[in-house]
């Protein structure tokens, strides 16, 4: 199993190696580079593909670009909550979830891919702004994340950044895969 798989199936020390590895992607680029660019980047990728393709799976029970894209809409509203528990409250406790049973049971598969965009677009450009506003004090303030322990919305930053990168790589993954 990858290392980039992060579901509640995994063993504590399999999730334990999520974060660094989403981390490293993200290296010395600025997170708010990549945050404010995912969603010109993922539009881009998408470009020309037709519904049929990006409905196609890399492989037997793997995410199509649909589902990545509804993903990465939905992990928008995570991150806000993430984000705004933690400014407005004082070490709030921060609940993981399981992407893949979000995937199954929020039917992923049949998202409408505009929507998807869409929602993505908004939601990024709302979570952007409260960075924007946050000082620098607030981005030290941190969450109590039931699996990884204390997350500043600092690293959140550079996490969700890192994660978006994990996402654009998996699209291009797709991509190659049912050409």
């Amino acid at each position: 199993m990858s290392v980039f798989s992060n579901t509640a199936r995994n063993s504590a020390e399999d999730r334990a190696k999520y974060a660094p590895a989403v981390l490293d992607l993200l290296g010395n680029r600025q997170p708010l580079d990549v945050l404010r660019l995912t969603h010109e980047v993922a539009r881009h990728a998408i470009a020309g593909m037709t519904a049929d393709q990006l409905r196609m799976p890399e492989a037997t029970g793997k995410w199509s670009i649909a589902h990545v894209l509804r993903h990465l809409a939905d992990s928008e509203v995570v991150w806000g909550w993430r984000m705004r528990l933690i400014l407005a409250h004082d070490r709030p406790v921060i609940t993981g979830y399981d992407q893949d049973l979000w995937a199954d049971r929020l039917h992923y598969g049949e998202a409408d891919i505009a929507d998807s965009l869409d929602a993505m677009r908004v939601l990024r450009r709302d979570n952007l702004k409260l960075l924007e506003r946050a000082t620098p004090g607030d981005l030290l303030r941190v969450g109590v994340h039931s699996e990884r322990g204390e997350e500043s919305v600092a690293y959140l930053m550079r996490l969700f950044a890192g994660h978006d990168l994990l996402h654009l790589n998996q699209i291009d993954r797709i991509k190659s895969a049912i050409a």
